[in-house]
């Protein structure tokens, strides 16, 4: 493996990075809410599980879009959005254990989103100031599993997890201060 903390890559290779930078300005200036902040980490975890269920890294750029169609369509059939994600990450565990997905990545995928989703879900349900500054804590943290996934080119593509980690620590970080100090 390439040390890649010395390879040079021209300006137009750090798309990932001014992607997931214009994403959080986007979420941090349209307003910074609870529910906003744990789709995202909810979203985020979501698509390395879906990675890891079908075998293919590049999937995961498909898997923001396709989880976040199921957060509206859970929304507007009248199921909280988080229980749709569940629904949809279970079915992609069975469809990973089915298709002999590797077990340790699809294992670890898995918890991840349990951990990661479980935060947003309990983000959601208490009081909006402790939800918003447990969302931001839990969307920070998912930046140090993008960097591990990015350092290891591993899971999800290398430019996935560069754009995850971008926008996750500048959004969560927006939200935990603006917890405290609302």
């Amino acid at each position: 493996m390439t040390d890649v903390a010395h390879v040079r890559r021209p300006v137009l290779g750090y798309w990932p990075a001014a992607l997931g930078l214009a994403a959080a300005t986007f979420q941090i200036v349209t307003g910074v809410a609870t529910d906003a902040v744990a789709i995202t980490v909810a979203v985020a975890a979501g698509c390395y599980l879906v990675a890891a269920a079908l075998g293919r890294a590049w999937i995961a750029w498909v898997g923001i879009p396709a989880l976040s169609v199921v957060v509206t369509l859970s929304e507007i059939a009248g199921v909280a959005w988080w229980l749709g994600l569940a629904v949809l990450a279970a079915v992609l565990v069975v469809v990973g254990v089915l298709g002999r997905s590797p077990a340790r990545p699809l294992a670890a995928q898995g918890l991840a989103l349990v951990v990661f989703g479980g935060l947003a879900v309990v983000a959601v349900l208490v009081s909006p100031r402790l939800g918003l500054a447990l969302a931001g804590v839990a969307l920070a943290s998912h930046a140090a599993w993008d960097y591990v996934h990015w350092r290891r080119n591993e899971v999800v593509p290398r430019s996935l997890a560069e754009f995850c980690f971008v926008l996750d620590i500048p959004f969560g970080i927006v939200a935990i201060v603006l917890a405290i100090t609302r």
